[in-house]
């Protein structure tokens, strides 16, 4: 891709680094982000329940505040961060999905100021509607004690972790493509009247996606048919109308 590479990890994050580089309408495979790869003619996706960095938060760093605001477009909730001295220097608006901890997750915000001071006027849409990813807040790892190690402790861990399973598969099932993709769209259209300097500057709109928000970076760069998106084909090829791409390039990471 000739323009700037875009992929950077959350601060503290030592997940292993998958990214993937979108340039156009066609994305290379190779990450574990709960989705194949998926092209200008991929068909259907295929879902995985995600791993535990991409719906858990971390602690966040000390001494570090948001420097972005939560505001609205389009009636969708998101966290909005500029460049310190737009609108007098040119900035490329960046679409910046997140994992399932959300847009109020302030290692989120920080990451996405990361991108603000690089000369992005970043927008990050609320994909969840105020539903992020179960118990995606933060734990303190000290709260586990020596008693974990009882046998009986462990078979009640065994049972939390197959409850929690059992609620991230309820949880993805409610936010599904049919339900995501018209939210990025409405985003995106609002930014581009909203944010149209940025949009013109950078000749397009970019797009960051961090595990979750990975596979729609994925679908936003690819064309397709609304029926494509759900894995069926159209019954008349020659009368369908194809959409996209969204969005000029982007970069997948954190598998």
């Amino acid at each position: 891709m000739d323009e700037t590479h875009v992929s950077t990890k959350p601060p503290g994050d030592d997940a292993p680094d998958g990214s993937i580089i979108l340039g156009g309408i066609q994305a290379q495979g190779g990450a574990n982000i709960g989705v194949q790869a998926f092209s200008k003619n991929a068909t259907h996706l295929k879902l995985k329940r995600p791993q535990e960095h991409c719906i858990k938060d971390r602690p966040t760093p000390a001494g570090q505040n948001p420097m972005g605001e939560i505001s609205e477009l389009g009636d969708v909730k998101v966290y909005i961060t500029k460049p310190r001295d737009y609108p007098h220097s040119p900035s490329k608006l960046l679409l910046f999905l997140t994992g399932g901890t959300g847009i109020n997750s302030v290692n989120n915000q920080l990451h996405a100021d990361k991108f603000a001071s690089e000369g992005f006027l970043v927008v990050m849409p609320d994909m969840f509607q105020g539903d992020p990813a179960p118990d995606s807040a933060t734990t303190d790892n000290n709260d586990y004690t020596e008693a974990h190690n009882s046998l009986i402790e462990q078979v009640k861990i065994r049972a939390a972790e197959t409850a929690k399973a059992f609620m991230i598969d309820m949880w993805l099932a409610r936010h599904t493509p049919e339900k995501v993709l018209p939210i990025l769209y409405k985003v995106i259209e609002e930014a581009k009247e909203e944010f149209a300097d940025a949009v013109a500057s950078g000749e397009g709109v970019y797009a960051v996606g961090y595990c979750f928000g990975g596979k729609y970076v994925l679908l936003l760069a690819g064309e397709h048919t609304d029926t494509a998106l759900w894995g069926q084909m159209p019954e008349d090829k020659q009368d369908t109308i194809r959409k996209g791409p969204s969005i000029k390039a982007g970069a997948v990471a954190h598998g």
